[in-house]
């Protein structure tokens, strides 16, 4: 499967879980005998302006992050028009889902996901979007920018316990039609991460479902990275939803 990816996402940009060194390295390690690489160029400042006020990018650019936050907003935009073809995964950070519109929190900047189909939209590629966030956090960011925007549906699970969360997501899913269904993939539900709930299994299957609904409207599929903090879990979560979503694709 192409995966996104950029070694400057390896740098240490700030003092947050998600810049922590070896994070990025510790997923490779994993999936690279299964990636084909392929590597982003930033996202353009009018497709970002897509979805951020210039205040926004203003004060991203006073802290000196527009060159990682945008690095991985172009990973996200690049992941997203592979996915229309086949199911891509965009390994990037820093992550996106806490950037709302004017701003942000939980080592987010600008939101990856949304500039991504955004930009999508306005090339005239995909006309609808369906958004399935999976991480431990609500992807409150994603939900302010696109809840009023009637091409596109954000989708968390409300589901506390393992027994729920995958029929409320199959259920979810059965349901909907869109051009193009991206997962905002936080690894943190794990059962060895802060949530405790999903297994590694589990994202296999997430990653089934969804590409296996994209299939069913003739869409795409992708996902990018969001949460996930045991460095020791996360590479093998990020792989079972990568095997998941050609499974699905394949049908």
């Amino acid at each position: 499967m192409k995966v996104v990816y950029h070694p400057e996402f390896q740098r240490v940009y700030t003092n947050d879980p998600a810049a922590e060194a070896g994070r990025m390295e510790a997923v490779l390690q994993v999936i690279a005998p299964h990636a084909d690489l392929v590597t982003p160029v930033p996202a353009l400042e009018k497709d970002i302006a897509l979805v951020h006020t210039n205040e926004h990018l203003a004060w991203v650019k006073e802290r000196g992050l527009h060159p990682i936050a945008s690095l991985a907003a172009g990973a996200a935009l690049t992941a997203a028009r592979i996915g229309l073809g086949e199911p891509c995964f965009g390994l990037l950070r820093p992550p996106g889902h806490h950037a709302s519109a004017g701003s942000c929190w939980g080592f987010c900047y600008y939101n990856n996901l949304a500039v991504a189909l955004a930009a999508l939209k306005d090339a005239g590629e995909i006309a609808t979007a369906h958004v399935l966030d999976i991480d431990l956090h609500y992807g409150d960011g994603t939900v302010n920018i696109m809840e009023d925007q009637d091409w596109a549906r954000v989708y968390n699970p409300e589901a506390r316990d393992r027994e729920g969360y995958l029929p409320e997501v199959a259920a979810e899913l059965e349901k909907r039609s869109a051009d193009v269904f991206a997962i905002s993939a936080g690894f943190d539900m794990h059962q060895d991460d802060w949530g405790g709930r999903l297994s590694t299994d589990d994202y296999g299957e997430i990653g089934r479902l969804t590409a296996s609904a994209a299939r069913r409207n003739g869409g795409g599929v992708f996902a990018v990275l969001e949460g996930g903090y045991n460095h020791a879990v996360l590479g093998h979560n990020a792989l079972a939803l990568m095997r998941g979503m050609a499974q699905g694709w394949a049908g």
